[in-house]
């Protein structure tokens, strides 16, 4: 009995930690006790968010240099894709493992040995010499792992400190840093090899970033957050009596197996749809992010306005300026997202799949047009890829949303995992390289020329307008589930 009572109490200041955590919306001052809960977690969501931003430049240096590192290591467009696809295949395979221990252990950990492990990964891959691509594709692979360590475990601490209103608009600040850190990646990379004239010291930069976020995590994350379980929710001052012989749901996560945990979720058709639309999404994104400076210097090329790269350090301005417009497109079309999904759920319970659908079949369309102009404007081609870009960056926060309200919280970090593979497995993990071979092929049945390097870029591309029509499809197929589905997990 003493030891219930004492459970009970333990379990009410926890909760009023969260409430409070909750009905925090802006940081304490400095005057204000450092014990402060609303200002332990805006540190908390500071320190994940530079996480974040490190995380997406390690992910996006290799395409902010791709003409570098194919020149260097001498390879074709298909090898060169194996770069992005081995990334993302192990960044895929290794979520499940880590949503899996994010559940069940302490995620402050997870994320400490996962920003370690990829910074080190990194410095180690600015010293491969030429004649080892295998070993500097394997590289990116183990980046790919540390990765997924922090991606898949860092969400669900934000939604453990926030409820649902508020965690909108944290997830949004947290998410506005995947677009950030890969135009920062691109900038990075680009502006370090030019200025180096050397990109191995591309390289080099980010793992002193990793070492200071380390640090950060360190001091300023609590050693653990307390999960917002639905023992946590259900327990209250009214019912304590009746609830005291329970024990908390997350002694029970302990024991659901894995197993049980993917079946359940493939039960939710609101979670495979939308995790179907992500993957459109995904696909989309990693063909563009891969390929999209490399198209555009050929393009320049075949206009005349630049020289083919036969200089040791090739022409990096594309990179800079396709990565400014990601950071661009990407801060608004998240705050747009957000701040569209907060006000159209006022009067419409399935608005968060609606305005997905909408913003891929918009994105399809301005992706379609840039292709066909690039030819002819430059200019045209760098706006239509612009309100591209704008459109699917809208739905970066409003999708992880949608998994948290409608998958309950004990399965959180597992459901972020499998999202996390099944986007990537059929998204992004082969779309780079699906483009390297339909240009490589597009190439050999034609004249070696400038024009069909161009060309088979061209056409490479344009799969991907379709299948972000694919991804439209899904999201609007999630808007007929969504209202039960989110019942279903609040109940």
């Amino acid at each position: 009995e003493h030891e219930d009572t004492g459970l009970l109490l333990q379990l009410l200041e926890e909760q009023s930690y969260g409430a409070a955590a909750a009905d925090g919306t802006q940081c304490p001052s400095e005057s204000e006790s450092r014990n402060n809960p609303a200002k332990r977690n805006c540190l908390v969501v500071a320190v994940l968010c530079f996480g974040n931003l490190i995380n997406f430049i390690d992910w996006f240096i290799v395409p902010g240099i791709l003409l570098d590192i194919q020149k260097y290591f001498g390879v074709s467009d298909g090898k060169t894709g194996l770069l992005q696809t081995v990334f993302t295949l192990c960044y895929m395979l290794a979520a499940p493992i880590f949503g899996y221990l994010g559940d069940r252990y302490n995620r402050k950990i997870i994320l400490g040995v996962g920003i370690f492990f990829w910074s080190a990964v990194t410095l180690g891959s600015s010293f491969i010499t030429e004649s080892h691509f295998r070993i500097f594709v394997l590289s990116r692979g183990l980046v790919g792992i540390g990765s997924a360590s922090y991606s898949t475990v860092a969400p669900t601490i934000i939604a453990d400190l926030f409820e649902e209103g508020k965690r909108t608009t944290v997830l949004s600040i947290f998410y506005i840093f995947i677009p950030v850190g890969s135009g920062c990646g691109y900038m990075l990379a680009a502006g370090v090899a030019k200025s180096t004239g050397d990109w191995h010291w591309a390289f080099r930069v980010t793992p002193c970033m990793g070492g200071l976020a380390l640090l950060l995590l360190i001091l300023l994350i609590p050693p653990r957050i307390q999960r917002k379980t639905a023992a946590h929710r259900a327990l209250s001052i009214s019912g304590m009596i009746q609830r005291a012989d329970e024990k908390p749901d997350v002694h029970r996560t302990a024991k659901t197996t894995w197993c049980q945990d993917v079946g359940s979720l493939a039960k939710n058709c609101s979670f495979v749809c939308s995790s179907l639309g992500l993957t459109a999404m995904a696909f989309v994104t990693g063909a563009l992010g891969m390929w999209m400076p490399l198209f555009l210097y050929r393009a320049q090329v075949v206009q005349g306005i630049a020289p083919p790269c036969l200089q040791e350090s090739c022409n990096s301005s594309n990179s800079i300026i396709f990565g400014g417009i990601t950071i661009g497109t990407g801060i608004l079309g998240i705050i747009a997202g957000a701040e569209a999904a907060r006000r159209l759920r006022k009067i419409n319970n399935r608005a968060d799949p609606l305005i997905c659908a909408t913003s891929m079949f918009m994105s399809s369309l301005c992706l379609y047009i840039a292709l066909m102009v690039a030819q002819l404007s430059i200019l045209s081609t760098f706006i239509f890829i612009a309100f591209g870009e704008l459109f699917l960056s809208v739905n970066w926060a409003v999708v992880t949303d949608i998994l948290l309200y409608v998958v309950t919280p004990r399965r959180q970090s597992t459901a972020i995992a499998l999202q996390i593979l099944v986007s990537h497995l059929l998204g992004d993990a082969g779309s780079p390289y699906l483009i390297g071979l339909i240009s490589n092929a597009v190439q050999a049945k034609n004249i070696p020329s400038l024009q069909w390097s161009f060309r088979s870029m061209q056409y490479s591309f344009i799969i991907c307008a379709f299948v972000g029509v694919f991804g439209g499809g899904f999201f609007l197929l999630t808007s007929f589930y969504i209202e039960e589905d989110r019942k279903e997990a609040q109940r």
